[in-house]
């Protein structure tokens, strides 16, 4: 690689940590470098900078773009190619939660759905269905909170992921509030 050292350790990480992802090192490299990189990068570029072939660094870009996750860029005088990624860490997260969702999630569900539909045939099957069912609530729970916590401002989601765990002490004082206020019930002496 042809990098500085900072630069080489976070690419090189996120190389392998896109294995762990379920993408190539090449794509998770790629990444890396046009995040970290002050200036849009051309095909060429990138080959220089990480040492890969060109194809690698074409098929890595073509992936990268499906999952939109690079921007084109053109620069006025050149005819190539240039890529670079959002600015904004948090549209990048929005951006891979919803490619997640579209490629994973929704399939999850599709399919769980189609085996809800299905009349069970056995006492086997009407547990795995019964088990599928808590699998499905679960997740449409999850896609209609995340439904809801995409449409969130930046600023408060920041502010909301910020919270942690005082979020089940505001709970705890929702609660106890919820149980002043009920009518008490007057006991039969």
């Amino acid at each position: 690689m042809n990098l500085p050292p900072l630069v080489q350790s976070f690419v090189l990480h996120f190389g392998e940590m896109g294995r762990s992802w379920g993408i190539n090192r090449t794509v998770g490299q790629i990444y890396a470098l046009l995040y970290v990189s002050p200036e849009p990068l051309n095909a060429d570029q990138i080959v220089d900078a990480l040492g890969v072939s060109r194809s690698n660094v074409s098929m890595g870009l073509r992936e990268l773009q499906t999952w939109n996750l690079v921007l084109l860029r053109h620069i006025p005088d050149d005819r190539r190619d240039h890529f670079t990624t959002p600015d904004d860490v948090w549209q990048i997260l929005r951006v891979l939660a919803e490619e997640r969702k579209k490629r994973e999630v929704d399939p999850t569900l599709s399919v769980l759905r189609e085996l809800l539909m299905q009349k069970p045939a056995t006492a086997e099957e009407r547990h795995a269905q019964a088990r599928m069912a808590e699998m499905h609530g679960l997740i449409e729970q999850l896609t209609t909170w995340y439904d809801d916590v995409k449409r969130l401002e930046t600023e408060r989601l920041a502010a909301l992921l910020a919270l942690g765990a005082k979020v089940t002490k505001l709970m705890e004082v929702k609660d106890r509030v919820i149980a002043l206020a009920r009518p008490r019930r007057k006991e039969n002496v």
